[in-house]
């Protein structure tokens, strides 16, 4: 028989976690997400997320056999930025089959509307800062590190339930072979120009991580208050974020830019370890997950360059491009062969048109929907 199960325990987070390594055994490009990190996001009290704002997740299961998941999730500090009534779906898995994803998606529904919401949007991973968004196009290769995986079928499931697009995010592939040199290369003279005007670009220093840390959040709460979803981060998070990373962090990707001894800007590229996990059997580190992930890290060749901002005040004086370029630049050194650009929201035209300049292409398009409660 089938039926909505409501997960209260880590038994049932544990089937919901697993679900998607069943769903998508025979598909090659599927990357299984590491068990201990979706454990900590997925169980309240195991990330700072849970001291501002709370989730409910869902399977719909014909007995023992799971159909689907779903989180409702409500973020509490997003309504009070926004001023809006909005929650969100996200970890969206479901079988071909419109009666399973309605059963999900109305039981989200139904949870956030006891919440007093008034509006649906995903899926969105908890929260915009963590993988959002369906891919609607570029099925033919595997998701970089942090971005989402889907099956095709998703899209209509989620239109045929009601739910409208919202905005479209974009991944940009930036390959060595066909990068434009002559844009880096005017990287050196846009820096000394800088320079002049008492603007310096550098790489992150890793031995004061934790100062730098804070400095970069400073930025990072400035330069994407316009973005959609954009709430600013708290320092628990911010902090956890960067303590997760830390690991795989390069110091030769970590580019920042500074007036003064207060970062104005700064950009972040993390290896696609992706490359490793994919080989990591249902995402598990342990026993021998650790080794491959530890020892193969330094082999992977792409590169994912998910941050990269500027405050205002700053925008428009050369810092974006030489951001790109330093990292460009220090990239061709390394096994690096091209670098993933994401996600870039549709309408940031100065951003979107910056890695146009240097060859980027539009390879992957990803979809936010939404839908009144």
């Amino acid at each position: 028989m089938i039926a909505l199960v409501t997960i209260k325990d880590k038994r049932g987070v544990k089937r919901f976690i697993d679900f998607p390594h069943k769903l998508y055994e025979a598909d090659a490009h599927y990357v299984p997400e590491l068990f201990v990190s979706q454990q900590e996001m997925l169980w309240p009290g195991s990330h700072p997320f849970y001291e501002h704002s709370s989730a409910q997740l869902f399977l719909v299961c014909n007995g023992d056999k799971i159909m689907g998941r779903i989180a409702a999730i409500l973020n509490n500090n997003h309504n009070a930025y926004t001023g809006n009534k909005e929650g969100f779906f996200g970890f969206f898995d479901c079988i071909n089959q419109q009666e399973i994803a309605d059963m999900l998606l109305n039981a989200a529904s139904a949870w956030l509307r006891s919440k007093g919401m008034e509006n649906m949007i995903g899926p969105i991973n908890l929260t915009t800062n963590d993988t959002c968004g369906l891919l609607v196009e570029g099925f033919d290769c595997p998701p970089v590190i942090m971005m989402p995986y889907n099956k095709p079928y998703y899209e209509h499931l989620l239109v045929q339930y009601g739910l409208r697009k919202k905005t479209d995010l974009f991944a940009y592939r930036v390959s060595k072979a066909t990068a434009n040199q002559k844009a880096v290369k005017l990287v050196g003279k846009l820096e000394e120009r800088l320079q002049t005007k008492g603007i310096v670009i550098r790489e992150i220093n890793m031995r004061d991580f934790k100062n730098e840390i804070i400095k970069v959040r400073e930025v990072y709460n400035k330069a994407w208050d316009k973005n959609l979803g954009f709430v600013p981060m708290t320092a628990a998070e911010f902090t956890h974020a960067a303590n997760s990373m830390k690991l795989i962090l390069d110091h030769r990707f970590c580019i920042v830019a500074e007036k003064e001894g207060k970062l104005v800007g700064f950009a972040l590229g993390i290896p696609d370890i992706n490359q490793i996990q994919i080989n990591i059997k249902k995402g598990r580190l342990f026993p021998t997950g650790i080794f491959k992930l530890l020892l193969n890290k330094k082999r992977t060749d792409t590169l994912r360059v998910l941050m990269l901002g500027v405050i205002e005040g700053y925008r428009k004086m050369g810092i974006e491009a030489c951001l790109y370029g330093r990292i460009i630049n220090n990239a061709a050194h390394t096994r690096i062969r091209q670098a993933e650009c994401s996600w870039m929201l549709e309408d940031n035209y100065l951003m979107n048109h910056a890695i146009e300049q240097i060859n980027g292409e539009l390879y992957k398009r990803y979809r936010i929907f939404e839908k009144k409660l």
